[in-house]
Order: structure tokens, then C-alpha cells, then sequence
């Protein structure tokens, strides 16, 4: 898969079959939606493009607003986006930078310096809610009226439903404020996890009697915040169990800035004490013991920590004996 940061390149396909949208966390109604993109850009022997904004537009006026707190809560990183994006078998993304000029672009100055100009677009597929242009003004029917003038097709997608539920952005982000990760998993059709490159802290850990991978999350607000069970993939061959703390740490710093800390159970030998810096890391995050609490002192914060390894213990042995008894009712 193909990145490109505008579409001033070269290498950027003359035509494309493209959809639009923040696909934040790409859910299984974006899934769907890219799968049908996918089929469409094969019968046309055009490459399946998806065209993305960053920041978020929603982050963009709320700031320009003076109110960053009503920009929404962000399911994942950019990285984490384009991971499952290419997972999704797309063949090229464009992720465009929302800004004062963008905003401004009217309805028709989007479809024809955006969408034509820019993207060579020949197939448009878009969601049922789909607005765009300066105040939203763009909708569906004025998309498919540009399009039979300027020679693009152009299709929308229902919404997604999952036992009569609509699959959104939106519904994913309540699912993980309420630490309810088993319906965000169903949500997205995966475990809810974050990436990134293994980074050095302030190695409290280690004073503390417990080594942690830190991971920054490179947003201000992360739609899931406390305490949780989880598996780390990326470091070993098999998944490693921990327990890690995704908000602010506020027992000991409180710098605005979302870290994820991973304290891993079983510390693998074979990382030694410098293996995971620089290393790219995915971590699951299973299932919510707590929320993030300030402590009086690194004492009461050690035997937190401590708690929250022996319930993290409890929780993959108590996994252990399901999949025991289901493999023993299966063999029956």
C-alpha cells in the first residue's frame, strides 16, 4: 500500500476508485465499505484509493473554536489507521492535511480540486450520512449531480448493523469510555489495540520492582484511559501478557501527554534489559480492571501496580480453564 501526504506526487495513480472519510478505529462498517471499494476498483482495473484527513476535522474546529475538549476522543493513531487499512487490501491512501484553506473550500471547489484535479477520481463510494465543503453544505445528491457532469460514478453504502445496531466511529468510542472492550472487539472485528515504537521513560519501573514498555499515544485525548489486561505482540514469537496503564499518570507526572505502560508479567529473558527500545510494539488491551488513579506516594502506587499484576494473573488463568473446558466439551 501507497502513502501519500497530499496529492502532489508523481507516483500517485492518475485515477483511482476512491472513499472518503476519518475511518477512525476502521470498524467493520468501514470494513465493509472498503470491501465493496476493493470489488469496485477491480471490476474497473482502477486502484482502490481512501482519502483521509489529518488532524481530524472535528479536532481542527475545536481548537479553532478555543475548545479542543469537544474534539472527539481518538480510537487510534494515524499508524494504527493505515495498519488496518492495508489489511483491508487498499492500494493507495492520501492523507490530507485539514486546515484553514481546506475548511473553506466550497462544496464544488472540493469536487473539483479535491476529487478530480487532485485524485483523478472515477468512482466515489460514500457513507449514507456523507457531508463535506465549507459548513457541510455537500451532500449525496450534489455529489451525484457533479459527478454525471464531470464523468465520475458515484455509490452509497447503508449503514453497518450488528444485531440491529449501527456500527459507528461513535459507537466504538462508548464502548471503550465504559472499559467495555468485549463490545469494542465485536465492533471492530478485532481486540482493540495501539502500536508504536518502544520508547525510554523516566525507568520508574525498574526502581519500582517493575520493568514497563512505554508506548506514546500521539493524541490528547484517547477514547479508552485506565488500567488494563493485555497481550503485547511484536517483541517475542508468542504474545507476552501484562498489565498496563493507558492515561496521564498522575501519581507521577501530569504533563497532558497519553502514555501507554506496559508492565509485562514474565519479563522474557531474551530482551535483556535495553531489547524492546526502538522496537515496534502492538498491544491488545483485553479487558478494564480500573480507571487511572492518583496515589499518595510511590508506595501506594507499588502496591497498585502489584494488585493489578495478581488480577491480570487471575484473569489469563481464568482464560486458561474456558478454553481448557470448551476444548474438553468439544472432544466429547
Amino acid at each position: 500500500m501507497h502513502v501519500f501526504r497530499g496529492f502532489h506526487h508523481a507516483a500517485l495513480a492518475p485515477a483511482c476508485a476512491l472513499t472518503i472519510g476519518n475511518f477512525d478505529g476502521v470498524h467493520r462498517g468501514h470494513q465493509a465499505m472498503l470491501a465493496l471499494l476493493k470489488s469496485e476498483s477491480e471490476h474497473r482495473g482502477l486502484p482502490s484509493c481512501v482519502l483521509t484527513f489529518e488532524p481530524h476535522p472535528r479536532d481542527f474546529f475545536a481548537l479553532q473554536a478555543g475548545k479542543p475538549d469537544l474534539a472527539p476522543a481518538r480510537i487510534a493513531t494515524l499508524r494504527d489507521k493505515l495498519t488496518e487499512l492495508e489489511r483491508c487490501g487498499i492500494d493507495q491512501v492520501v492523507v490530507l492535511r485539514f486546515d484553514q484553506r481546506l475548511s473553506r473550500l466550497s462544496p464544488d471547489e472540493f469536487i473539483q480540486q479535491v476529487l478530480v484535479d487532485g485524485l483523478g477520481a472515477k468512482y466515489v463510494l460514500v457513507g449514507d450520512d456523507f457531508r463535506f465543503g465549507a459548513r457541510r453544505a455537500g451532500d449525496y445528491s450534489m455529489l451525484d449531480a457533479a459527478g454525471d457532469r464531470l464523468g465520475f460514478d458515484v455509490a452509497r453504502m447503508n449503514s453497518y448493523e450488528v444485531h440491529g445496531l449501527r456500527v459507528s466511529s461513535s459507537a466504538v468510542r462508548e464502548a471503550l469510555a465504559l472499559g467495555d472492550m468485549e463490545r469494542a472487539a465485536g465492533l471492530l472485528g478485532r481486540p482493540y489495540s495501539i502500536s508504536g515504537h518502544v520508547i525510554h521513560g523516566r525507568k520508574l519501573g525498574r526502581e519500582l520492582g517493575f520493568r514497563t514498555l512505554n508506548l506514546r499515544f500521539h493524541h490528547r485525548r484517547a477514547a479508552a484511559m485506565g488500567i488494563f489486561v493485555v497481550q503485547v505482540h511484536g517483541l517475542t514469537t508468542e504474545p507476552l501478557q501484562g498489565v498496563a496503564s493507558l492515561g496521564l499518570r498522575p501519581t507521577v507526572e501530569d504533563t497532558g501527554r497519553v502514555l501507554l505502560e506496559v508492565n509485562c508479567l514474565d519479563w522474557p529473558a531474551g530482551l535483556g534489559l535495553e531489547g524492546g527500545y526502538g522496537k515496534i510494539a502492538r498491544v491488545e488491551l483485553l479487558h478494564k480492571l480500573r480507571d487511572e488513579a492518583r496515589y499518595d506516594g510511590l508506595d501506594a502506587l507499588t502496591d497498585a501496580i502489584r494488585q493489578d499484576a495478581a488480577d491480570a494473573r487471575s484473569y489469563f488463568a481464568s482464560l486458561h480453564q474456558q478454553t481448557r473446558r470448551q476444548t474438553t466439551r468439544d472432544r466429547i
